[in-house]
């Protein structure tokens, strides 16, 4: 008898520090070291200038505002974030112009929406040093939450997520931050050294070392999820080598679905072999609200993806809910906003082979040419 499919709730970057720390209940110091904003209260100010104002201090289950009601109704499998934000008080900022930080108290926020995995290997999590890489550690394994992609050493950093469903095998969680989205070569994890596991190229032979780092766990009947942190933060393009990469892993049976993240705003998604590929899942939670440029990118829309997948890792279904940022949490969008996305998908799955539909509730469903 065929083990039932599981679904997941995927997310992009989900960035709980700076204005979004100073509404909780126990906001860290807000002193920035940006060239034009110096507290991060300002963040808060420039939200509530265009959307009013926000109570303060926030309950932890705020800022996820709507979507909570979503995950409540799907009830998905598992839950899979990349956390873009260091969870620590320390002040070893580095000097790379923008750090983000939440403070360890305020890390109900992610038990309010019980997440089950967080994606450390991005640009973000080393903003306050390695001392504050101990830090966001120790919190999420405090919280019960399990973290891929950072670690005290190299072995911790490239040790994937492991998560037994019940009835339902498992399902492992690989993650890496890609040089191409400023993370820096110098963050790397070592041996003897905290830090990321870094990507430095994109190339067939770094797919086929991820290939067999998966094949050293994997046991038959798991599904492999590989989270990238990769690309720039704006525009609709598809870079070669990211498709060949992408696709690459999931022809050496290193991937089952491909969670890509970095860009600020959604971008198409592919279909390859029945696998998913999500190139962009956009931000989901930030405090960019008021702060002008690339406003056609409407990057306060998001998605949460939920992708349904055979026990053998095949995609058969995948549900999206758009979301907006409002307010310093996700709220559903008007009607004009979901169709916006719509379009958007529909133009940049064009060129990818898929296609959304648009339901009666607002949702959205991926179809695709089945190869």
């Amino acid at each position: 008898m065929e083990q039932p499919a599981i679904t997941l709730f995927l997310c992009g970057d989900v960035m709980t520090g700076r204005g979004v720390d100073q509404i909780l209940p126990h906001p860290v110091d807000s002193a920035l070291h940006e060239s034009y904003v110096r507290d991060a209260r300002v963040y808060v100010e420039l939200a509530e200038e265009v959307n009013g104002p926000i109570t303060r201090p926030a309950a932890a289950a705020y800022i996820w505002g709507d979507a909570l009601s979503v995950l409540e109704t799907v009830k998905p499998d598992l839950r899979i974030i990349n956390l873009e934000t260091a969870i620590t008080t320390s002040d070893d900022y580095q000097p790379k112009g923008i750090n983000y930080r939440m403070h360890p108290r305020n890390s109900a926020v992610l038990s309010a929406a019980s997440i089950d995995c967080s994606v450390l290997a991005n640009n973000h999590v080393l903003d306050w040093g390695t001392e504050g890489l101990r830090e966001t550690l120790e919190t999420l394994e405090a919280a019960g939450i399990q973290q891929t992609g950072a670690g005290r050493d190299l072995a911790e950093a490239e040790r994937p997520a492991v998560f037994g469903i019940p009835g339902r095998g498992r399902v492992l969680v690989f993650a890496y931050g890609s040089t191409t989205s400023g993370v820096p070569r110098e963050w790397a994890a070592a041996p003897a050294r905290p830090g990321i596991n870094v990507l430095t190229d994109l190339s067939d032979a770094t797919a086929d070392r991820i290939t067999a780092s998966v094949a050293a766990v994997r046991q038959p009947g798991d599904i492999v999820v590989v989270s990238l942190h990769w690309g720039g933060n704006w525009g609709y393009d598809i870079p070669r080598a990211q498709q060949r990469f992408a696709r690459r892993l999931i022809d050496g049976g290193g991937a089952d679905l491909i969670h890509g993240h970095s860009s600020h705003h959604v971008k198409g998604i592919e279909v390859y072999r029945d696998k998913l590929i999500l190139y962009g899942c956009g931000d989901f939670l930030n405090d960019y609200e008021g702060i002008s440029g690339y406003e056609q990118f409407r990057g306060d829309l998001a998605l949460m993806y939920f992708p349904t997948l055979a026990p053998s890792g095949e995609l058969r279904e995948l549900r999206m809910v758009p979301m907006q940022v409002r307010q310093l949490r996700t709220v559903r969008p008007g009607k004009d906003d979901v169709r916006w996305l719509h379009d958007v998908l529909n133009r940049e799955g064009g060129r990818l082979n898929t296609q959304v539909w648009l339901g009666e509730d607002d949702s959205l469903s991926l179809l695709w040419d089945e190869k």
